[in-house]
């Protein structure tokens, strides 16, 4: 933070005190992205003053490059939120950050939301954590240890996106553990195990001095409460912590936290992290709690301090930040929609969430476990109480499209036309290919990329594939360098990306779910190109949430449940979820037997890679 002087992190250290708070100025924007002087704090929205003597809900959530704070009434209508960014470092496969540099972010983003939406600390009747899947290391004192090669103690963070266990995921997945069956057959190097693997073999003083390794989301609601009790939803999903093992504590009353009985030893034993056993699993959870569940007595004095709270307001167990979308949209389903299937349980399971940022995530629940080849899960109890979780994922998609434009020619004199006219790259690419059409004579926008096809696999295929070393490929380039051909290889790339989560879908359909209409939220969400081409290529409607800010919502609803506002998670998703505009596919037939065609080259461009990769293995054996 400007003007903060950096140190390291004890449980009883304030990190930021009101002089440093106060000196936030913000911008108010109601309907743009702006930005502060020196790009400190981003504000998102905001709204009138309202009255006083509210219940307000808070709910953080903590991205690759930002955190973020957004306030909700009861109702789930957003009356501020902003955000401030967060260090990143990047070495090639290795990605990291530091939980100190991210709770400075949060203290900030809380501060300027409440001013935004001129909440009063004493109004927050509760508060929600969301983040990153990201693995935290710290100390016996909280204070961070290096996952770094460089040994640098700030960076205690390995960020999710980071691919440096390779070798160790491919080495957990040859015993074939039963815990696998879980996690698609197979754990990605994203997950927590293979990481703690490559810690062990390689910084074995950092593996030493841990006392207690976190998902970032639980390292939040910690470093707010003082208590370590760890998510279903984060154990379950990343940590391969077998969450049924509490099917029969559903039914009990009054619970605050369970103890954790669903760690399989054995697995742990086996892929030469038998060390974590110890102490009841001290170091990766000896305790557990559904999502939404009141940890400790509330934010601590200190953490309240930190966050211009109120000491003792209830903070409820945290939700990976795409789960916590699914939570902020799964119920954000217009009238019509609901009505038309009777069983209302019936209803949620025909649904998939699209969790869009600089990855994708892929959420559908069922009532019964389905077993997916190459997609994660079956996991209960993860997101929603009571169901089973399946997460498809691409690993690349905001990223990639970043990627794409900014390594294109034309991106700086695109750039800075944009930024003359106030708008998006993404609104200048989109009006540019509606120009193209009249000047192509184009039957629709889609087939102007009739010789351009996109692999999205740039960072891999996490599902249904699920093949790390899947490599992008584009296929059709020319020596333009225009901005019209960066427009196109645009538009196929948002193609490319809409092609992955059909296939995503039909895999999961095709192993007993009965997925027809998809919930959007994120980022990309707000791109209209984006969710018309997703509509049309899986031919399912798209609903978006009323509020643009799901995930924070999703954070904001596991305040509300731990304040006891609502009985459950699923009452408070029902109450504070709302639907918004609906996007439907094309009904011109030319469109789907012409995205039908383009499929079909998807799905052979893997194919050729593969044999590829053996023509060239066989050369170099």
């Amino acid at each position: 933070m400007s003007g903060d002087k950096r140190r390291a992190w004890a449980d009883t250290t304030p990190l930021l005190d009101q002089k440093h708070r106060s000196s936030i100025s913000p911008i108010y924007n109601t309907n743009r992205i702006s930005y502060a002087a020196g790009g400190l704090l981003e504000m998102a929205y905001a709204t009138a003053p309202p009255a006083r003597s509210r219940s307000v809900f808070l709910g953080v959530d903590v991205g690759t490059g930002s955190a973020r704070a957004g306030l909700f009434d009861e109702s789930g209508k957003l009356l501020g939120s902003a955000s401030s960014p967060i260090q990143i470092w990047k070495e090639g496969d290795c990605i990291e950050q530091s939980s100190t540099d991210i709770w400075h972010a949060i203290c900030a983003a809380v501060d300027s939301a409440c001013s935004l939406a001129n909440v009063d600390g004493e109004e927050v009747k509760g508060v929600g954590f969301a983040a990153t899947c990201s693995l935290v290391a710290v100390d016996a004192d909280g204070s961070p240890v290096s996952v770094s090669w460089n040994g640098d103690s700030r960076r205690n963070i390995i960020v999710w996106m980071d691919h440096r266990a390779v070798k160790q995921a491919e080495k957990i997945n040859s015993r074939n553990s039963p815990v696998l069956q879980y996690c698609g057959g197979a754990v990605s190097p994203e997950m927590q195990p293979p990481k703690l693997l490559w810690v062990k073999e390689n910084l074995q003083e950092s593996w030493s001095m841990v006392f207690r390794w976190m998902d970032l989301s639980d390292w939040l609601s910690y470093r707010a409460t003082g208590d370590d009790t760890r998510s279903l939803c984060t154990t379950v999903c990343k940590w391969t912590y077998l969450g049924h093992a509490h099917m029969q504590q559903m039914n009990e009353k009054g619970f605050r936290d369970m103890e954790a009985c669903g760690w399989d030893d054995e697995f742990w034993e086996e892929i030469g992290l038998g060390d974590l056993i110890d102490g009841h699993h001290a170091k990766i959870g000896r305790s557990v709690a559904f999502p939404g569940h009141p940890l400790g007595s509330g934010l601590t004095p200190a953490a309240a301090k930190e966050l211009g709270l109120v000491p003792g307001t209830p903070v409820g167990t945290s939700l990976i930040d795409a789960h916590a979308g699914g939570v902020g949209v799964m119920e954000s389903v217009p009238e019509s929609v609901s009505e038309a299937k009777e069983n209302e349980e019936e209803a949620i399971c025909h649904r998939m969430v699209l969790v869009c940022g600089t990855s994708t995530c892929h959420m559908a629940v069922s009532r019964n476990k389905l077993f997916i080849p190459g997609v994660w899960g079956p996991f209960w109890s993860a997101m929603v109480p009571e169901f089973w979780l399946t997460e498809g994922g691409q690993s690349a998609t905001g990223a990639l499209l970043d990627y794409i434009i900014e390594n294109h020619v034309a991106s700086r004199s695109l750039a800075n036309r944009a930024a003359s006219r106030h708008v998006s790259l993404f609104e200048l690419l989109n009006g540019t290919l509606e120009s193209m059409i009249h000047e192509r004579n184009s039957p629709f926008v889609a087939a102007l990329t009739e010789d351009i096809h996109v692999l999205p696999d740039f960072h891999g295929n996490r599902s249904p594939i699920a093949d790390p070393k899947s490599k992008g490929i584009i296929c059709g380039m020319t020596l333009d360098s225009s901005e019209k051909q960066l427009a196109l290889l645009y538009l196929a790339t948002v193609q490319g990306i809409a092609y992955g989560t059909r296939h995503i879908v039909e895999h999961c359909n095709a192993h007993g779910h009965k997925i027809d209409t998809l919930l959007a939220c994120g980022g990309l969400a707000k791109n209209p190109l984006f969710l018309q081409q997703h509509a049309d290529i899986i031919g399912c409607p798209i609903i978006l949430p009323r509020e643009n800010e799901s995930v924070l919502l999703g954070a904001a609803i596991l305040g509300a449940v731990a304040a006891k506002r609502y009985s459950s998670l699923i009452e408070a998703m029902k109450a504070m979820n709302a639907a918004g505009q609906v996007i439907h596919p094309s009904k011109d037939p030319k469109v789907k037997k012409y995205h039908d065609a383009k499929y079909l080259i998807f799905r052979e461009l893997f194919e050729q890679q593969v044999s590829q990769r053996s023509i060239m293995a066989q050369a170099l054996a």
